[in-house]
């Protein structure tokens, strides 16, 4: 198993590596959610052989995940492994970000797809919410963040520094507030909550236990301990931009 820790200041380095990351104070998922998968990091940044960021199939050939999460037209390769190590499998595609992405606080558009080359087979794809369907959540809502990103932070002499293992992990957060783009959500451990950290980006943050993804990972704050923020998949643009690839409910 690979396992490596990345400080602050690598991090920073690495563009493709994103504002959010992996799932912390949470617990390995195993087949909880095998829709859930991780995109391997291209050979031109590394040895090819860990993941950058997370997303979920949503058919059987569209892969979702965020906008900052790679380059128009570029080929990726995904994988879906629950421990992912180099040699597994893996499905190639292309990536396809929201031409209106940008970084307007009030709608970053941050959204795009992998269309894959072939289908998956065995796997269910995740499902989307109904238009609006997010607006009226109570405030006790919980989410499940699913994400293969840092599953720890920790803080010594160096700084902190950011665990990685390539195990899709799994948390549960409590609504926290939400607005027209962004739901955000707690990941305080202190008060029993977990969530997403650098890596997580792109990933699903399900509603309550269903297989309906409310909101995909975008960004958080930097030690990954206090709040969760998520882009909403409910909403116009959000699905304007959706609706090029899969038929919406």
């Amino acid at each position: 198993m690979r396992r490596f820790i990345l400080t602050a200041t690598a991090l920073a380095a690495l563009a493709i590596a994103a504002p959010a990351g992996a799932i912390t104070n949470g617990v390995p998922d195993g087949e909880g959610h095998p829709n859930v998968g991780g995109l391997v990091a291209p050979t031109q940044y590394s040895d090819g052989t860990w993941l950058y960021c997370s997303g979920t199939l949503i058919s059987p050939t569209v892969f979702l995940t965020a906008a900052h999460c790679g380059e128009q037209g570029e080929a990726v390769r995904v994988t879906f492994d629950t421990d992912y190590v180099d040699g597994d499998k893996v499905y190639a595609g292309t990536f396809h970000a929201d031409p209106l992405y940008n970084q307007a606080q009030s709608d970053p558009h941050d959204i795009a797809v992998v269309v894959l080359d072939k289908s998956v087979k065995g796997l269910t794809p995740a499902r989307l919410p109904h238009a609006g369907s997010l607006s009226g959540l109570p405030g006790d809502q919980q989410f499940t963040s699913v994400g293969y990103g840092a599953y720890e932070v920790t803080n010594g002499p160096g700084g902190h520094q950011y665990l990685y293992n390539d195990i899709r992990m799994v948390a549960t957060g409590t609504l926290n507030s939400i607005n027209s783009a962004w739901l955000r959500i707690s990941m305080n451990p202190s008060t029993g909550n977990g969530g997403t950290c650098y890596g997580d980006s792109g990933g699903p943050n399900f509603l309550g236990n269903t297989d309906v993804i409310a909101a995909t990972t975008i960004t958080g704050d930097a030690v990954c301990r206090s709040t969760n923020v998520d882009y909403r998949l409910d909403t116009a643009s959000a699905r304007a931009f959706l609706s090029n690839y899969v038929a919406l409910p």
